[in-house]
């Protein structure tokens, strides 16, 4: 059978706004990706994800999309899209771009008339329902920005539904003209050229009897109603007719679905030839509260990584997915805290902690997908000011922390140690003012950080950038991408596997944290393998902390 060209993908993933400023108004552009590619070849990736980049009020940095034709002017234009989709072909570089298939922006055309009034052809489009009393809303659900999942039209007395902000409604999908629609859309983009797309929140299409509520609920509160409106069965349904249709036009069109809450039995029934080549969970993490403070509210506890039921759930990504079907494999994206400061070591073990967490998640079986900046240990954000951060919670849990006797500088680092807002500061080119992402102030902020940047690392071979680059190279190989992995017992700290290909084999070693743990009696075993990248750390009786190997067994011949 042909080998898809996606099996061998790694992807970095691009936030357009955080990348690059080429025209000086501190929004990164299209031409900053573009000037970009050469930095993007060399790191070793082959395929480049755009974060939405349509136009959109940005109410949900632009998720929230009022035109799928056209590039938001804060970007650029038309010209710039295919410019950039041109100049990455060049390079060996394929483009998938984001498309929202869940909801659009209320400025939509769409929304805009359907919203004239019950008889307009566009009303189905969207998700409505009737009050059940005066004031009362459908039901019990809600929303997952907080508050309930309906909002009344007051011109109709109707609610329309909106599983994300107020200003986001959700598209009718049982309506086929909605379909026919978004599948016109993704054969425009793919006729400029795109090799395929990432599904935002495509688990999210199809809802349930709106007559249902939470069971339990108290009158008058709302739930999360995930059983309600995630991963119902009909979205395989809605999902293989649009996917069907555009493989018509481009039949090697990579499908990189979001499915946040999928386990891995789930991810398995919606990876297949005309669902999804792969999907994003994040369900592979575990973390463990590692404080204990009564001025911290829920939902800002220190937390560190749970290794040993990380470990269980990266075992059991890897082994039940069916016979050639790949799991993504990443630490970061754009939706949680950037990896060394969430599960590493952001001060004392920087580097080590970045390169051994990257060592243990890239060369297992899957697809890696790696987030601007990772490749150069971008910590969280060091965000100054409470008005930067655009989700509504955090505003009140900064007044909360204060209140309980927290600095303003402790209040904010909490909240961005938890906030997805943290993972977005602009890339670190070099060390100047602006961190070399722009002439100016730009829209989130920036590390000004003197060594982890790309300028200084890119003259230093035992840089994080150095070692991401090399182990990019490594993932290309066949005992990599194609090898069967075997994990060993070992203490609860240590991750390590095996990869076995034709007469190829591959041991990896990782101690997850910053502890110092018991070493596996079995390492002895491996002494006459050849090391190939190596954090330098003497292994005797105990292995240090964010210690790191990996053995190439030699050749025999």
């Amino acid at each position: 059978m042909k080998e898809a060209w996606w099996e061998k993908a790694v992807v970095y993933q691009v936030y357009p706004k955080s990348f690059k400023d080429t025209n000086g108004d501190g929004i990164g552009d299209l031409k900053g990706i573009i000037d970009s590619l050469d930095y993007i070849k060399d790191l070793g990736v082959n395929t480049l994800w755009l974060n939405p980049i349509f136009i959109s009020p940005q109410i949900d940095n632009g998720y929230d999309i009022s035109n799928y034709y056209a590039i938001d002017e804060i970007f650029g234009g038309l010209e710039d899209i295919e410019t950039l989709i041109h100049e990455a072909h060049k390079r060996d570089i394929k483009i998938l771009l984001d498309l929202v298939l869940n909801h659009t922006s209320d400025q939509h055309p769409w929304f805009q008339e359907a919203l004239r009034g019950k008889a307009n052809i566009y009303r189905d489009y969207y998700l409505w329902a009737d009050e059940k009393a005066d004031g009362v809303a459908p039901n019990n659900w809600e929303s997952f920005f907080g508050g309930s999942v309906w909002e009344k039209e007051e011109k109709s007395n109707q609610y329309y539904f909106h599983l994300f902000a107020k200003k986001m409604p959700d598209l009718n999908w049982k309506n086929p003209e909605v379909k026919r629609a978004m599948v016109e859309i993704a054969k425009f983009w793919l006729d400029k050229g795109v090799d395929g797309f990432r599904l935002d929140a495509f688990i999210h299409m199809i809802k349930d009897d709106f007559n249902k509520d939470v069971p339990n609920v108290p009158a008058g509160e709302i739930a999360i109603a995930e059983e309600y409106y995630a991963n119902l069965p009909e979205v395989k349904r809605y999902l293989s007719e649009f996917i069907s249709e555009i493989k018509e036009v481009k039949p090697d069109c990579f499908i990189l679905g979001e499915a946040a809450s999928a386990t891995p039995e789930l991810a398995d029934s919606y990876i297949r030839e005309d669902l999804c080549q792969t999907v994003i969970s994040f369900d592979h993490f575990a973390e463990r509260i590692i404080e204990q403070d009564e001025r911290i509210p829920k939902g800002l506890e220190k937390r560190t990584l749970d290794a040993p039921e990380m470990k269980q759930k990266l075992k059991k990504w890897q082994h039940s997915l069916s016979e050639g079907k790949l799991p993504t494999l990443y630490w970061n994206n754009h939706d949680m805290p950037r990896v060394v400061s969430r599960f590493g070591d952001d001060t004392q073990y920087r580097d080590k902690s970045a390169k051994a967490l990257a060592l243990s998640m890239y060369l297992l079986r899957g697809i890696p997908v790696i987030l601007y900046g990772e490749e150069i240990g971008m910590k969280n954000l060091e965000i100054r000011d409470i008005e930067l951060f655009q989700s509504p919670q955090a505003t009140s849990q900064y007044i909360q922390l204060l209140e309980n006797g927290l600095k303003k500088e402790q209040a904010l680092r909490r909240i961005a140690s938890v906030n997805k807002e943290a993972s977005r500061g602009v890339m670190q080119w070099d060390a100047s003012e602006f961190a070399g992402f722009s002439t100016k102030a730009n829209w989130i902020g920036e590390n000004r950080e003197m060594f982890y940047n790309v300028a200084v690392e890119s003259q230093d071979e035992m840089s994080v950038l150095a070692f991401y680059k090399q182990l990019i190279q490594l993932k290309s190989e066949d005992l990599f991408t194609f090898g069967e992995v075997i994990f060993l017992e070992t203490t609860d700290n240590i991750l390590a596997y095996k990869r076995q290909y034709n007469q190829e084999e591959a041991l990896v070693l990782v101690n997850l944290t910053g502890e110092e743990v018991v070493a596996p009696a079995w390492l002895d075993s491996y002494s006459d393998w050849i090391l190939k990248m190596d954090s330098e750390d003497v292994i005797g009786k105990t292995v240090a902390p964010y210690t790191y190997k990996l053995y190439i067994k030699k050749d025999e011949e």
